[in-house]
C-alpha cells in the first residue's frame, strides 16, 4: 500500500484505514489465505474473556434480508490460552487489537492487565453486546458504568484503550463523552442492533437465545449517522463499523468523522473485502488528487 492509506491511531502505526471486527474475522489467521495480515490496519480478533466461554446454545445465527442476525454468546478459549497459545502464533503476523469483555468492572481491570504484553497494539472494550446475559450491554447503556469499566481498564494498562459503543441507547453521544472523559484512547462503533426473527412454521424464535444482534448492510445508515453525532461530540479518534461493504460504504465513514473503519459481516460473503475496499480507496484518492486519507475525515459539508 502507498502512503495515501497510512494512518496513526493512538500511536499504533497502521499500513490501512481498514481493520477487521471483531467476532467476524476469528483471530486473524483464518483469513491468511485471502488477505495479507500485514496491509491491515488491524485484526480486532475474537473476544477474549477470563474464562472459557461455550457460547449459547441452539441456532446462533440466522441471514436476514440485508445481513444477520448472532446470539453467539462470546464463545473463545479464555485468555489463559489466548496468551500462551494464541497471541503467540498470531503477533508477528498482524496488528493485534483484543476484544475483551468481562461479567463485573473487575473483570475489564483483570484482563486489561493479562494483557499487557508485547505482541497487542491495543484492547477494545466490548461493553455493548446484546446476547449475553452477563455483563455485555449493561455496561453500554449507561454513562457512568461504561465510565467505570473505562477508567478501571485504563488503570492496568500502557496500552491504548478503545471502547466499543452500543447503538442500543437514547445519546449514543453521551456515552461517548462519559467514557472520553474516563481516559478512553479510541472509540468504536457500531456494536450490532438488538433484533429478532420469528419462525412462522413452529411460532418459535429462530434463535437459541430469542435476540440477536443485527449487523450487515441493514444498519449502515444508522451507523453512520451514529458516528456523524459522536465525531462532533468528543476529540479521540473513531472507528466506523456497521454495514460497511464496498470503498464507497467506508468514505461516507471518512467523510462522517471516523479515522478508521473495521470490516464486520462482509467478511463473511467475502473473505477478501478488506484488501478490495482498501485498493478501491486508494484508487479514490488518487482520482481526488488527495494526498492521504486524512484529508477525508470529518470533511462531510452540511448546509
Amino acid at each position: 500500500m502507498s502512503e495515501l492509506l497510512k494512518t496513526e491511531i493512538c500511536g499504533i502505526k497502521m499500513q490501512t484505514p481498514i481493520l477487521a471486527a471483531s467476532g467476524t474475522f476469528g483471530f486473524g489467521e483464518e483469513f491468511s489465505d485471502f488477505v495479507d495480515l500485514k496491509k491491515l490496519g488491524g485484526v480486532m480478533v475474537k473476544c477474549i474473556t477470563l474464562k472459557p466461554r461455550p457460547g449459547n446454545v441452539g441456532v446462533r445465527i440466522t441471514e436476514t434480508p440485508a445481513g444477520m442476525l448472532n446470539c453467539i454468546g462470546l464463545e473463545n478459549p479464555g485468555v489463559e490460552k489466548f496468551l500462551s497459545e494464541i497471541l503467540p502464533h498470531i503477533k508477528d503476523k498482524m496488528t493485534v487489537i483484543v476484544n475483551i469483555s468481562g461479567a463485573s468492572v473487575e473483570d475489564y481491570g483483570e484482563l486489561a492487565k493479562l494483557l499487557d504484553v508485547d505482541g497487542v497494539a491495543a484492547i477494545e472494550l466490548n461493553i455493548s453486546c446484546p446476547n449475553v446475559k452477563d455483563g455485555g450491554i449493561i455496561f453500554g447503556t449507561d454513562p457512568k458504568a461504561a465510565a467505570a469499566v473505562t477508567s478501571t481498564a485504563k488503570k492496568f494498562t500502557n496500552k491504548p484503550v478503545i471502547v466499543k459503543l452500543s447503538p442500543n441507547v437514547t445519546d449514543i453521544a453521551e456515552i461517548a463523552r462519559a467514557v472520553e472523559a474516563a481516559g478512553a484512547d479510541c472509540l468504536s462503533l457500531i456494536n450490532t442492533l438488538m433484533g429478532m426473527e420469528i419462525n412462522i412454521h413452529t411460532w418459535k424464535p429462530t434463535l437459541g437465545n430469542v435476540t440477536g444482534g443485527l449487523s450487515g448492510g441493514a444498519i449502515k445508515p444508522v451507523a453512520l449517522r451514529m458516528v456523524w453525532q459522536v465525531a462532533q461530540a468528543v476529540k479521540v479518534p473513531l472507528i466506523g463499523m456497521g454495514g460497511i461493504r464496498s470503498a464507497a460504504d467506508a468514505i461516507e465513514f471518512f467523510l462522517a468523522g471516523a479515522s478508521a473503519v473495521a470490516i464486520g459481516t462482509a467478511n463473511f460473503s467475502n473473505p477478501a473485502v478488506t484488501m478490495q475496499i482498501a485498493d478501491d480507496l486508494e484508487s479514490y484518492l488518487q482520482n481526488k488528487n488527495l494526498s492521504n486519507i486524512s484529508e477525508l475525515v470529518g470533511k462531510i459539508q452540511i448546509g
